[in-house]
C-alpha cells in the first residue's frame, strides 16, 4: 500500500526538495528518476513481490547501499513509482466535449495505466502518495466534472464511482492475461478441455436459468468473461448511472446536456485510480 512510509521523507522525495536528494554518494551519476525508473521496469515485468532493494540494485548495477542513499525504503519507492506513473499519464483536452465523453476519456486514461503498469491494480491508494503526478491527476479528471452544476463533493463522489469501476474491470483483466499465462491455454482451449467434463455431471433441468444464460453468454463472448466487453457495457451503465445526478444539478451548464456515448472502443489495454482526497491534498481510490 501507498502511504505506508515516513510522511515527512516522502512528501521531500515526491516533491523532489533538495534536502531529500542526496548531493554525493557511491556512485554520483545515479539519479532519484533512475532508481523510480529502476523499480518501475521490475514491478512491470516480475511484479511486486519481486521487488526488493537489493532487486532494483541488481537492475542498477550497483549495491544495495546504493540504493538506499537515494530511497530509505521499499515504503517510499512505491509512492514514488506510483506518483511517477500518474505524471506520465496523457491529459487529453476534452474542453468543450459533452460530459459523458469527458469521462468516458478519464476512464480510458486510467484503463490504460493499468494495462501499462499491471501491479498498480494490486496496490492500496486509501492513503494516497502526495505528490505531484497524483495532484495534476485529479486536477486533471475533475475538470471533466467541473461546470455541472455539482457540489466539490459530489465531483470526487463522481469521479471515486467512476475510477472504481475502472479499477475492478483492470482486475478482470489482468487475471484474465494471468490465466493464459499459467495454464498455457486460452480461454477458448480451456472450455474446450473442460466443457465436456462439465457436460458429463451437471443436469441443465436442475438449473435452467445458469445453463440457459451461461451457455447464451459463453458463445457471445466465446469465455466465462471477456474484460473488453464488460468494460464498455459497464461504462455505459456508470455514465447512465452518473446522468440521473448530472441532468438534475441545479445551475448545471451545456456540458450537463450531453448524451453523446464514449468514444470508440476499449484501448485494450487498461488503468490505477489515483486521486488527491480529504483536506485539500490528492488521495487515490
Amino acid at each position: 500500500m501507498t502511504g505506508a512510509g515516513d510522511p515527512a521523507r516522502t512528501l521531500a522525495l515526491l516533491w523532489r526538495d533538495p534536502s531529500a536528494v542526496p548531493r554525493r554518494g557511491p556512485r554520483r551519476g545515479l539519479s532519484l528518476d533512475a532508481v523510480v525508473d529502476a523499480a518501475t521496469a521490475v514491478a512491470d515485468d516480475e511484479g511486486l513481490d519481486a521487488l526488493t532493494m537489493r532487486r532494483v540494485a541488481q537492475a542498477l548495477g550497483v549495491s544495495p547501499m546504493t540504493v538506499y542513499t537515494y530511497v530509505p525504503g521499499k515504503a517510499e519507492l512505491l509512492d514514488l513509482m506510483l506518483d511517477a506513473a500518474y505524471g506520465r499519464m496523457p491529459r487529453a483536452d476534452t474542453a468543450g466535449q459533452p460530459w459523458r465523453q469527458r469521462l468516458a476519456v478519464v476512464a480510458d486514461a486510467n484503463r490504460a495505466l493499468f494495462a501499462a503498469h499491471p501491479w498498480t491494480v494490486t496496490v492500496s491508494t486509501l492513503r494516497p502518495p502526495l505528490g505531484p503526478g497524483a495532484i495534476a491527476k485529479y486536477e486533471h479528471e475533475l475538470s471533466a466534472l467541473d461546470g455541472l452544476g455539482l457540489t466539490d463533493v459530489e465531483m470526487d463522489d463522481c469521479l471515486t464511482y467512476l475510477l472504481t469501476f475502472v479499477q475492478a474491470n483492470a482486475r478482470a483483466m489482468i487475471d484474465a492475461r494471468t490465466a493464459r499465462r499459467v495454464t498455457a491455454m486460452d480461454d477458448e482451449q480451456w472450455w474446450a478441455a473442460a466443457g465436456p467434463l462439465l457436460a458429463r455431471v451437471l443436469d441443465p433441468r436442475a438449473y435452467p436459468l445458469a445453463s440457459r444464460v451461461g451457455t447464451a453468454a459463453g458463445t457471445a463472448h466465446g469465455s466465462t468473461l471477456d474484460p473488453d466487453h464488460a468494460y464498455d457495457f459497464g461504462l455505459r451503465r456508470v455514465l447512465d448511472g452518473l446522468a440521473a445526478l448530472i441532468d438534475r444539478a441545479p445551475g448545471a451548464g451545456e456540458g450537463a446536456r450531453g448524451t453523446v456515448g464514449r468514444p470508440g472502443g476499449s484501448p485494450g489495454r487498461p488503468t490505477a485510480t489515483g486521486r488527491p482526497a480529504g483536506r485539500g491534498v490528492p488521495r487515490a481510490g
